[in-house]
C-alpha cells in the first residue's frame, strides 16, 4: 500500500507516528516540529489539522479547545457575570466566585455545568475555602478588582489604596497560587487576568488604581516567564471603556457621576470584554494571547475621549 497524499509537513508526521508506534515511543502528547502535537484519538484537541497516518492510530487536530473548569472571579456582575454566561455556552464547567453570593447563586442557576461558591479575594480563608471545593481547575479568570475614588495625590484616600491593592493585586495573587498545581496537572492551564488600560495609560486622579493595575500587570508577565515549560498559558486582557458598575462603585454609589462618565460614548459592553475572554480561552494549546487591549471606538487613550453632543444641542 502506497502512502496517504499528503503534504510535507503532514506526510513527516505521518511518518513520526509510524516509527515512534513502532519503538514504543510515542505517547499522548508527543510533540512534533512546528506548532503541531501528536495525540492519541481518546487524548485532548489541540494544534494542527486531523491528518490521516499509515498506523490509522494518530491525528492532529485544530479544533476549538475547550472543555474543563474554568473559574472566574468577581463573577456577580459585569465583566465576571459576562464570562461565566460566554465560557458555560462554550461548553466549559464553570465555578463562580464574588462575595454577593444571592447574585452568583441566581446566575449559575440559570446556566448549565455551572455552581456558585462564595469568594472574597482579599481574604485568604475565603480562597482556601473556595479553592477546596473547586475541584480540578484549567481555566482561571481573575476578574475581580476595581477602582475607588477620583482624588489627586495630594488628597489620596490611604484605604482607598490599600482596597483596591488588596482586590487587584493581592486577589489575583492568592487565587494564582492557590490553583496553579491544578492549572499544570490539568496538561492544558490558562491564566486570564483582566487587566486595564490603566496599567500602562497613566491620568490625574488615577494614580492608586494605575498602581494596583500596573502591579498586577506585572505580575501576569513574570508568572509567563515562570512558568515557561509548563503546560500553562498566560494571558492578560486590558479593557478601556466599558460600560458597568465599574464607576458607580468608583464613585461611592454616584449614580449622576457614574453617568457622566459614559455621556455620549459608544463604550464597550461586559459582553464584548466576555467575547475576547472566551477567544482566548479557546485557543489551541499552543497559542498564547500574550495581550488583548480592547477600547471602544470612541477612545484613544484612558483621558481621550470622544462624546456626541446631545441632539439638543446640535
Amino acid at each position: 500500500m502506497g502512502e496517504p497524499d499528503l503534504g510535507p509537513l503532514d506526510l513527516a508526521v505521518a511518518r513520526l507516528a509510524a516509527e515512534r508506534a513502532v519503538t514504543g515511543r510515542v505517547g499522548p502528547s508527543t510533540q512534533v516540529p512546528g506548532s503541531y502535537r501528536l495525540l492519541d484519538r481518546t487524548g485532548p484537541v489541540a494544534g494542527g489539522r486531523p491528518v490521516a497516518t499509515p498506523s490509522g492510530r494518530w491525528t492532529i487536530t485544530n479544533e476549538p479547545n475547550t472543555g474543563g473548569t474554568a473559574v472566574v472571579t468577581g463573577a456577580s456582575s459585569g465583566i465576571g457575570e459576562a464570562a461565566a454566561r460566554h465560557l458555560t455556552a462554550a461548553g466549559f464547567d464553570v465555578v463562580l466566585g464574588a462575595r454577593r453570593v444571592d447574585r452568583i447563586d441566581a446566575i449559575a442557576a440559570e446556566l448549565p455545568r455551572a455552581r456558585a461558591i462564595a469568594l472574597d479575594v482579599t481574604d485568604q480563608a475565603s480562597v482556601d475555602a473556595f479553592c477546596t471545593e473547586v475541584g480540578d481547575c484549567r481555566v482561571l479568570v481573575n476578574n475581580a478588582g476595581g477602582a475607588l475614588g477620583l482624588e489627586p495625590i495630594a488628597q489620596a484616600d490611604e484605604e482607598n489604596w490599600r482596597q483596591m491593592w488588596e482586590t487587584n493585586v493581592m486577589g489575583t495573587l492568592r487565587m494564582t497560587r492557590a490553583l496553579l498545581d491544578r492549572l499544570i496537572a490539568s496538561g492544558d492551564g490558562l491564566v486570564i487576568n483582566i487587566g486595564s488600560v490603566a496599567s500602562f495609560e497613566r491620568y490625574p486622579g488615577g494614580a492608586g488604581y494605575n498602581a494596583a493595575k500596573s502591579a498586577e500587570r506585572a505580575i501576569t508577565d513574570v508568572l509567563r516567564m515562570e512558568l515557561l515549560g509548563k503546560p500553562v498559558r498566560v494571558s492578560e486582557i486590558d479593557p478601556g471603556m466599558v460600560e458597568t458598575a465599574f464607576s458607580l462603585v468608583r464613585f461611592g454609589g454616584d449614580e449622576d457621576r457614574a453617568a457622566a462618565v459614559y455621556a455620549g460614548v459608544d463604550a464597550l459592553r461586559a459582553d464584548d470584554i466576555a467575547e475576547c475572554i472566551t477567544f482566548v480561552a479557546t485557543r489551541p494549546s499552543h497559542v498564547d494571547i500574550d495581550e488583548m487591549i480592547v477600547r471602544p471606538r470612541d477612545q484613544a487613550r484612558a483621558h481621550m475621549v470622544h462624546r456626541r453632543k446631545p441632539e439638543s444641542d446640535s
